[in-house]
């Protein structure tokens, strides 16, 4: 059973109630977290008030003195950590290593560098405009509520800029897969965190992370969550009129145009869809195909499906894991029902559960053909490994189709130059655009267009985002 951690210490939640923390592949209860209560949140609030002006008035090199020793923990506990979360979340223990445990370093040690260098110089000291100095300075308190897919990674997205950036924080980690906010949280108060500056409060969305959006003593909120949770977090936060953050769902686009190296494309596309059992903000879960293409696409698609066959996370050679949680479970199910009932053809997978895996929360690798852009699959995100595939007629169309969404978070775009798919990567309305398999950036910004989001993560936008903007006005 754990604890909430408060002002630097361990302490017990003012409700009774507990939540279990279930292993997904096999339906075992593995903990207990408090179901917390907004008593709890009204403490953290006012622990990290109170810590706030200390923590505040540390230069920049000290705060970075203390999440450098915390990187280093972490670092040495990395496999524990990614067993924690391959345990709490179900993603294989290969891709928990890499993935949800490496990539969250990788970003760590970017703030850090971005911090120690001339950006933050920049950011902190203060930059000349003109006959004014302009500098950024924190917000205050910063309520962080994070979602399960990317436990860890989320986290270490909003608590390390927002700390580096002299607020304090009050972290709502999801608690469906809490495990990983507990280690990050222990080896914060192991590296000598000052109290009060964290503070972790585990509970549900609509009570511990309403009370938190809701606090007048909370000055900013960054959220990572569905629509429908992002609106309600900025209802909220309103009536306070605070800073808010949102980072969103999606239904990325990948767009194949002719002439494209079909099979590469293919094989990657679905990859991504697969990673993490479909569980990603960012999944590329539209494929645009080209007509003449189109049936060599699919029968591709098929059979790289089949190689992201389900099983346990901490089998050899496993490459996809269950889904979270039986809700979830249930969840995807229902959508693939839904297409077939659509009108959308099963070409892999279908909402069977896989005949060997009786137990745990497992969905079949799933690719539909012959889908419509105005289809529910289409346009609603599904949070599982479930590919729609859709055909064009020129690029124009191929476009119009990409852009006809309320999402726009993430796209892709592969052609035979990558000057051509440049071209079109311009004119897709997401906050992130992938060409021709383009590596992955930890300095670019991350974050979405229309319903996907407000804000930005990564790199020196996501160090900015918790930070106010001050221009002292010098004389001529």
């Amino acid at each position: 059973m754990r604890s909430l951690y408060i002002g630097g210490a361990w302490t017990s939640s003012a409700a009774p109630e507990t939540i279990d923390v279930v292993n997904p592949a096999t339906e075992e209860v593995v903990d207990r977290v408090p179901a917390g209560d907004p008593a709890d949140v009204e403490r953290a609030v006012a622990a990290a008030r109170a810590a706030f002006p200390a923590w505040a008035a540390l230069t920049p090199a000290e705060r970075h003195g203390h999440l450098t020793r915390a990187f280093t923990l972490l670092r040495q506990r990395a496999d524990d950590v990614a067993r924690t979360i391959a345990t709490d979340m179900g993603a294989p223990l290969p891709f928990a290593s890499k993935v949800q445990t490496g990539l969250p370093l990788t970003m760590f040690r970017t703030f850090l560098d971005l911090v120690a260098g001339e950006v933050g110089g920049r950011f902190f000291q203060g930059e000349r405009v003109g006959t004014s100095l302009v500098v950024r300075e924190p917000y205050g308190v910063v309520g962080a509520i994070t979602p399960w897919n990317y436990p860890l990674h989320q986290i270490v997205l909003k608590a390390v800029p927002a700390l580096a950036a002299g607020n304090t924080v009050v972290l709502k980690p999801s608690e469906v897969a809490p495990l990983a906010a507990y280690a990050l949280t222990e080896i914060l108060h192991d590296a000598g965190l000052p109290p009060g500056v964290l503070n972790l409060v585990s509970g549900s969305g609509p009570v511990v992370g309403e009370a938190l959006a809701a606090h007048p003593g909370v000055d900013m909120v960054s959220f990572t969550g569905s629509g429908r949770a992002g609106r309600r977090v900025s209802e909220l936060a309103a009536a306070t009129v605070k800073k808010v953050a949102l980072e969103l769902g999606g239904k990325s686009p990948n767009v194949i145009l002719p002439g494209a190296d079909l099979a590469r494309a293919v094989e990657s596309g679905v990859a991504g869809v697969m990673r993490n059992s479909g569980q990603s903000c960012n999944a590329l879960t539209r494929m645009l195909v080209h007509r003449d293409s189109y049936d060599a696409a699919v029968e591709l698609a098929a059979g790289f499906a089949a190689r992201h066959r389900p099983g346990d996370p901490f089998a050899e050679g496993v490459r996809m894991g269950p889904v979270v949680s039986r809700v979830q479970r249930d969840r995807v199910r229902g959508y693939i029902e839904l297409g077939v009932s659509e009108g959308a053809r099963l070409v892999a997978g279908g909402a069977e559960p896989p005949e060997d895996l009786p137990t745990g929360y497992y969905v079949r690798p799933t690719v539909f053909a012959g889908v419509r852009n105005d289809m529910r699959i289409a346009q609603e995100e599904i949070f599982g490994p479930v590919l729609t595939m859709i055909s064009y007629s020129s690029e124009e169309d191929a476009v119009r189709i990409a852009n006809d969404t309320v999402y726009g978070l993430a796209a892709a775009v592969w052609a035979p130059d990558d000057e051509r798919a440049l071209t079109v990567a311009r004119r897709l309305r997401a906050g992130q655009v992938q060409v021709n398999g383009g590596a992955f950036n930890p300095l670019a910004p991350f974050g979405g267009y229309k319903q996907s989001g407000v804000g930005r993560e990564w790199g020196v936008a996501g160090l900015e985002e918790f930070c106010e903007t001050k221009a002292i006005q010098l004389p001529a």
